[in-house]
């Protein structure tokens, strides 16, 4: 997703993408905020300016459309219909209906509870803190992550990781989200 400029030195728009990042779509797209808003209600947040720089850079539209409950060709081609771009048929729907249920693991013991919306609201990035508190974390023992919605991009980081997560919306600002690195 590189905004690269063409030889009379004009920016030439990103093409829309699952993988897009939603601040460089908005960056590039403003018009597209309220659509995007309309498609996934929960990034309405994302008129608070702390968490448009914060949330929306490290955020795809892929984790946008889990986060949202959406359908991700749904949504990437109505965002590319609207800035002007012809529709992508083969984007594939990713969005797992099973990601509610409740895991067995999460009956594990839960060896702490971090509360990171200060640190949202403050515009500081939780990645880092979360990251070094999982190395930390024994097995089958869980952490729990509590956040103004779900985190996507450190559940994808946590997942490549090994560990596996499971969120909760708890309220509708309200998510808590659990990582454990099962050992059978």
């Amino acid at each position: 997703m590189i905004v690269v400029n063409d030889k009379n030195d004009k920016k030439t728009k990103i093409e829309i993408t699952p993988e897009t990042r939603v601040g460089a779509l908005l960056d590039n797209y403003p018009q597209l905020e309220e659509l995007l808003i309309k498609l996934a209600p929960p990034f309405a947040k994302l008129r608070n300016p702390i968490l448009r720089k914060t949330v929306a850079k490290v955020t795809s539209l892929r984790q946008a459309a889990k986060v949202g409950s959406v359908n991700i060709g749904e949504l990437v081609n109505a965002l590319r219909k609207e800035a002007g771009q012809t529709e992508d048929d083969n984007i594939a729907d990713e969005y797992d209906d099973t990601a509610g249920q409740k895991p067995d693991w999460t009956d594990n013991t839960i060896a702490e509870s971090f509360d990171a919306r200060p640190m949202i609201e403050n515009g500081e990035q939780p990645m880092g803190t979360v990251m070094q508190k999982l190395r930390k974390l024994e097995n089958n023992h869980l952490l729990e992550l509590i956040t103004p919605f779900e985190p996507a991009p450190l559940i994808d980081k946590a997942l490549e990781r090994g560990f596996s997560t499971w969120s909760k919306q708890v309220e509708s600002d309200l998510v808590k989200t659990y990582f454990c690195r099962v050992v059978e």
